[in-house]
């Protein structure tokens, strides 16, 4: 009789314990696609997921109007948007609210295809502001999948490259995925810098303009989005 390999139940576990992790990822992508607004902000603040929740001081859902024709969708929040709760805040924030400006859009004023709503690929901070890692990102993927259905808005602007990576499934850098109009299930999605990063490369910020004036011919192209359906507000 061939006797056991002394490894086999441990690799055996193992594949046991990974198989039950990726079923119950499976049940919890499907509780979350079914969410409201109210459920899914309780669902992040309470979430567990991954080591992220250890170190966090908030989590950062999103902010702005739940039927905005806009969605910002940035990176992962830094040390001040972990301490107020909200995504860009602090420097990156401020020249965020001032290129929305520039092109008649708000946070919390006026009509909602004149809002933005902002949100994170992330909705905890990685520890001394590091890349965030994949697995942490796929955590997260539901949450703002199921932000974006709710939602329903007409363009999506992908800030910085995790962001991008995450809704285009691409490893190109920006530099060569803006300038054209891409698709997010079905969504207009253009592709530009991040504000962190044009507060570090300055010229980099006229290529951010013509990002955003690209957006705005898009959406003008855009047919008018009828108003039924969606989440609860």
């Amino acid at each position: 009789m061939p006797i056991a390999s002394p490894v086999a139940a441990p690799v055996l576990a193992a594949a046991a314990a990974d198989a039950a992790l990726a079923q119950a990822r499976g049940l919890a992508r499907e509780t979350i696609a079914r969410l409201d607004w109210p459920g899914l902000r309780d669902e992040v603040a309470q979430c567990r997921a991954c080591a992220l929740c250890d170190s966090r001081k908030h989590t950062v859902f999103g902010v702005g109007n739940e039927r905005a024709h806009w969605m910002v969708v940035g990176e992962a929040p830094g040390e001040k948007e972990d301490l107020q709760g909200e995504p860009f805040v602090g420097a990156a924030g401020q020249l965020l609210d001032s290129m929305l400006r520039a092109i008649g859009l708000g946070r919390a004023e006026g009509p909602p295809e004149r809002q933005v709503y902002i949100a994170n690929t992330l909705k905890c901070r990685p520890p001394r502001n590091r890349n965030p890692d994949p697995a942490e990102l796929a955590q997260c993927e539901p949450f703002l999948q199921r932000q974006i259905e709710l939602i329903q808005p007409r363009i999506i602007l992908a800030m910085g490259r995790f962001a991008v990576q995450q809704l285009l499934r691409s490893q190109e850098p920006i530099g060569r995925l803006r300038g054209r109009v891409h698709r997010y299930q079905g969504v207009p999605l253009i592709v530009t810098y991040h504000p962190a990063y044009l507060l570090r490369n300055l010229p980099d910020k006229a290529r951010a303009w013509e990002d955003l004036c690209l957006a705005l011919k898009t959406l003008d192209e855009q047919p008018g989005r009828a108003e039924a359906g969606g989440g609860s507000a």
